[in-house]
């Protein structure tokens, strides 16, 4: 199953349980605008190259649409649509005044010097800048891309628009950025899965874990359970896995990650295949990196209680059933990742206003949303009597829809 065809499964049975009329359904689940683009650069040979580039514009009835630029070589219309509509109910989800789209290009940023990658971002603004901005559809970083990634897209953007700091988010905090944005996704897993723990009457030190990716989120989330008392005891990453019975120590792994590129080669524990990390024997399992990893085929191998979803769509609906068959909670990607684009909507208000907040506001803003939006999720779930991710879409929908039909046709 892809990940549109998953992704509207979803929709479908959240639109189910509100009773939605097909009229509206179709409103919703088409996206606004797709738009697919050339980007050709010199590379730093003289050589031409030209890399396919994406963004779907899902919803904005809510408000501006708001999503990630992705740089990885799996990116494709599907995957970009899917995303986009995950962002429109993402943002829904945490009551964000936010739509959803996604976009990326066709690339293996690795294999791209700095001058290079500068060169394709600045290419890319250049095709799709009259149709993105503070008001229209806001980009942010994703997997492949970062902060600076986002100031050369915020300086190219300026040179059609003027001086505007609120066209993307996820920048330097020089250039407009807000504290405590690189840290808010992996913050957000550990608020939501607190939320989750007390429901059962527990606490995150009283869980073992095994992190897939140690990317911006995986390392993040990583040392915030570990801080708060978590036994990380398996972590992979592109370069490898790690793991130790006793306990990763992860500031140390954290640094060996920064030194060496990744966690292959860490002397604080034995190393196993990459792809083993799903079947780790643990209590909680962390998706941090591709989406589509957790399906009918992998997840009867996973020996977790609980899933906590940081990466986007890590697991398809016959992965759920699975889960559901065996009693596996699982904390749904539209909720449980969304501490980034809460941030970023923290950045975007600071930069509409031209006031920054210290990061001290910026935590406990972000803390007191999270916490919001589990006791709507949980209350969505109880009243719905369904699993926590159709709670959530059906959260979602019912917010898109309500502002799809008041401002009508």
């Amino acid at each position: 199953m892809n990940a549109v065809e998953a992704t509207n499964q979803y929709f479908l049975e959240a639109a189910a349980l509100l009773g939605l009329s097909e009229r509206v359904q179709r409103q919703l689940i088409a996206p606004t605008r797709e738009i697919r683009v050339e980007c050709s650069i010199a590379l730093d040979d003289g050589s031409l190259a030209t890399y396919l580039g994406f963004r779907v514009q899902h919803d904005n009835s809510r408000g501006p649409m708001k999503g990630g630029i992705r740089y990885h070589p799996a990116v494709d219309p599907d995957e970009v649509s899917a995303l986009a509509s995950l962002m429109t109910w993402k943002t829904a989800v945490l009551n964000l005044p936010f739509g959803g789209a996604k976009g990326g290009i066709n690339c293996d940023p690795r294999e791209l010097s700095q001058a290079e990658l500068q060169r394709l971002t600045r290419a890319f603004v250049d095709k799709i800048h009259d149709v993105i901005g503070p008001n229209k559809d806001i980009p942010a970083p994703d997997m492949g891309t970062n902060a600076q990634t986002m100031a050369w897209m915020v300086d190219e953007y300026a040179k059609f628009q003027g001086h505007t700091p609120g066209a993307v988010t996820g920048k330097p905090i020089e250039l407009g950025g807000s504290e405590g944005r690189e840290a808010a996704t992996g913050r957000g897993v550990r608020i939501g899965a607190e939320c989750l723990f007390a429901d059962h009457g527990k606490t995150i030190g009283d869980f073992t874990y095994a992190i897939q990716g140690f990317g911006n989120v995986g390392s993040w989330a990583a040392r915030f359970f570990y801080e708060a008392g978590g036994k990380i005891i398996a972590i992979s990453d592109v370069t490898g896995a790690v793991r130790n019975r006793e306990g990763l120590d992860v500031p140390a792994l954290v640094e060996h990650a920064a030194r060496t590129r990744g966690v292959a080669g860490f002397p604080g524990g034995e190393a196993f295949p990459a792809e083993q990390l799903l079947a780790e024997e643990c209590d909680v399992l962390i998706p941090a990196a591709l989406g589509g990893v957790l399906t009918r085929d992998t997840a009867p191998e996973v020996r977790a209680r609980y899933v906590l979803e940081a990466a986007n769509h890590p697991s398809d609906p016959e992965a759920d059933e699975v889960f559901a068959r065996r009693g596996i909670t699982v904390l749904p990607d539209i909720y449980a990742n969304a501490g980034g684009v809460t941030v970023s909507y923290f950045e975007w208000v600071q930069n509409i206003q031209e006031y920054y907040w210290d990061e001290e506001r910026v935590n406990r803003e972000l803390d007191r949303r999270m916490r919001q939006a589990y006791v709507h999720l949980r209350d969505a779930a109880k009243a719905h009597g369904c699993s926590l991710r159709i709670a959530a879409f059906a959260l979602a929908v019912s917010r898109v829809a309500r502002a799809t039909e008041l401002r009508g046709l």
